[in-house]
């Protein structure tokens, strides 16, 4: 990638090396923030093949896929490496083609990728073969040298869980559970949630200690409140005075038996009030105020 800045211009180098490294800043955690980053590094050199590349990964994450392929297919042009070929790949499948992943599963350029790369193009095409339903033929397709190998690799966490997840999908759920177990063993830096798999699968569930203690805590503190409330009650009962106690009660009585037909009595529907009137006289006092 620096080789092919140093042909630009080196303010301009400068500006679209800056926006390259927000792109990989970005990508994992603000996929669209780094799309945003991507898109300037191309109109300002879109004849480099890293920024073209750069562009692709940044469409990619944020599932524009046309896109993405598109600057994959201009970035290999410029480069003659088929390295893009399995994501390139990946991208048919976003489109709604599988059949196509499967097809560039089959082509020269596969053989010319290293082997991670390879592995990364098998799992494309066992993920094709699920999109197209086609299950058994997913398991038969991932069941390779590098899944049966018992070192640990790169690539060895995803490949096994891939396995893992097609048997689950096919109603072979021991054989999952044996192989999100080996890809536990393997997955060292938590790439996958082979360990929430194997849970769901053994009917585990998980209780957060923090939050069941933090509910704890409000019941104890709701019941402590409770009991000062009723405390403050009895407090209140035993302060009343008698004599105001009776003429409350007296007052309630007489409240309770008011005839709406008594002379002072009057319904404000009854009353010669304009609603309207009042209204329009309240606005021109807040504006008067104002």
């Amino acid at each position: 990638m620096r080789q092919e800045l140093l042909s630009l211009p080196k303010g301009l180098a400068e500006e679209v090396s800056r926006n390259l490294v927000m792109v990989a800043r970005l990508i994992d955690e603000e996929p669209e923030q780094a799309y945003a980053y991507s898109r300037i590094a191309l109109r300002l050199a879109s004849r480099v093949a890293a920024v073209r590349e750069a562009a692709g990964f940044a469409a990619y994450a944020t599932q524009k896929y046309s896109e993405a392929l598109a600057e994959f297919r201009a970035a290999k042009r410029m480069t003659g490496s088929v390295e893009l070929w399995p994501v390139m790949a990946d991208c048919e499948r976003g489109l709604g083609r599988p059949e196509r992943a499967l097809a560039m599963a089959g082509e020269p350029e596969v053989q010319k990728l290293d082997k991670a790369a390879q592995v990364e193009m098998r799992l494309v095409a066992a993920g094709a073969r699920r999109d197209m339903g086609e299950l058994d033929a997913a398991i038969v397709t991932l069941q390779s040298p590098e899944l049966a190998s018992s070192s640990v690799q790169p690539w060895t966490a995803r490949l096994r869980y891939a396995y893992a997840d097609a048997l689950l999908a096919a109603g072979r759920e021991d054989e999952a559970r044996e192989w999100f177990a080996k890809t536990l063993e393997a997955d060292k830096d938590g790439a996958t949630d082979a360990s929430d798999r194997l849970a769901e699968i053994d009917g585990v569930e998980f209780v957060d200690a923090a939050a069941a203690g933090d509910d704890a805590e409000f019941e104890d503190a709701d019941d402590a409140e409770d009991e000062g409330d009723e405390g403050d009650e009895g407090d209140e009962d035993e302060d009343e005075d008698p004599a105001e106690v009776a003429a409350a009660e007296r007052a309630a009585d007489q409240a309770e038996y008011y005839d709406e037909d008594d002379e002072e009595y009057e319904s404000v529907g009854d009353a010669d009030v304009d609603v309207t009137d009042e209204i329009l006289v309240m606005e021109d006092d807040e504006r008067d105020k104002a």
